[in-house]
């Protein structure tokens, strides 16, 4: 059932990105970072990980251009390293996609995109990663997802789609 609705999610984005792309878009996207997530969902927190981190992430579509504003607290080790992870799930690891650095909180910055990875980043399969000298593998991480009001859009998508489907088969 959960990749039904993960397929169902990854289609709807495609069409926003695909609609987005025809008429540029700046689509909000965020991270919260907990120890929970780190570590492909296993976490660091029962091994003395702590901390909290939020992403605030945008997508210029017409650009390519993504951006990110990234605050944190609470670690138990000192920053390390920051990358954007993808594509995976909430469960799985993958290769670094993006480095952000750890000059901060915050740490403010942008990249160009390639038409995959902007695919991939819409369909919510990169993470936010933030390494510590007590966690060399990431401390804490967040999935990127959407804004509500972007969910909203999707959700809005998938209804005309259906409709649509509807009245043709009807």
């Amino acid at each position: 059932m959960a990749r039904i609705a993960h397929l169902t999610l990854t289609l709807a984005l495609g069409a926003v990105l695909l609609s987005a792309t025809a008429h540029a878009a700046i689509i909000p996207l965020s991270a919260t970072m907990d120890c929970a997530q780190a570590n492909a969902g296993v976490g660091t927190c029962g091994a003395g990980g702590s901390g909290t981190g939020s992403a605030s992430i945008t997508l210029d579509t017409d650009l390519n251009q993504l951006s990110w504003s990234i605050t944190w607290s609470g670690l138990s080790g000192t920053p390390s390293a920051m990358h954007f992870h993808g594509p995976a799930l909430p469960n799985q690891n993958a290769a670094v996609q993006i480095g952000i650095g750890v000059l901060g909180p915050p740490v403010v910055g942008n990249a160009t995109l390639s038409a995959g990875q902007m695919t991939d980043l819409l369909a919510g399969l990169w993470y936010v990663n933030l390494h510590t000298s007590t966690f060399s593998g990431g401390e804490i991480r967040g999935q990127v997802v959407p804004e509500p009001a972007t969910l909203l859009l999707v959700g809005a998508v998938l209804l005309g789609l259906a409709a649509a489907r509807r009245h043709t088969s009807g």
